[in-house]
């Protein structure tokens, strides 16, 4: 009995599932935030301090919200009476999407479930990066969304915090 449970902790150490039954963490798995935006083409620019954003991946699902402005964001006194032009400036530069992903070798394709942008949640919708990771710093480049081919891929470096 006793050579059967140091068999059974001694696979558990060695395996991908740990003494808790949880399993090991895929490589995307924590908390990022980006650090800088590469965008190309003819309105290519850098921005190197994008505004506030959180990228969550945990096993299979991720969930992102970016607010892409660098400038302070108006707060609403009153939502109900704020005009049209009011609402763009405060929502129109909120990202917020969260669902799941897969990873191979050199892409990473994500599928929103919930989405700001409901053509982002349409059927068998998908938005597809090349990647590269080195330690924890993530590398993403736009290949494709779902409105087909990104002409101007952009590029998103990403820095694990968590």
């Amino acid at each position: 009995m006793n050579a059967r449970f140091l068999w059974l902790v001694g696979l558990a150490l060695t395996s991908n599932i740990n003494v808790f039954g949880q399993s090991k963490r895929g490589p995307l798995e924590g908390v990022w935030q980006a650090a800088e935006v590469t965008r190309s083409g003819p309105a290519g620019a850098m921005t190197s301090q994008p505004g506030p954003n959180l990228t969550i991946f945990a096993a299979k699902h991720y969930s992102r919200i970016d607010v892409h402005t660098q400038k302070p964001r108006p707060a609403l006194s009153n939502p109900a009476t704020a005009t049209a032009e009011e609402l763009r400036e405060v929502w129109g530069p909120l990202v917020a999407e969260a669902g799941t992903y897969e990873l191979t070798e050199t892409l990473l394709t994500l599928r929103p479930i919930v989405s700001k942008n409901p053509a982002a949640m349409e059927p068998h919708t998908s938005i597809v990066y090349s990647f590269k990771l080195e330690n924890n710093t993530l590398i993403l480049t736009a290949q494709q969304d779902q409105n087909g081919p990104v002409a101007n891929p952009f590029k998103v470096k990403l820095v694990r915090i968590e």
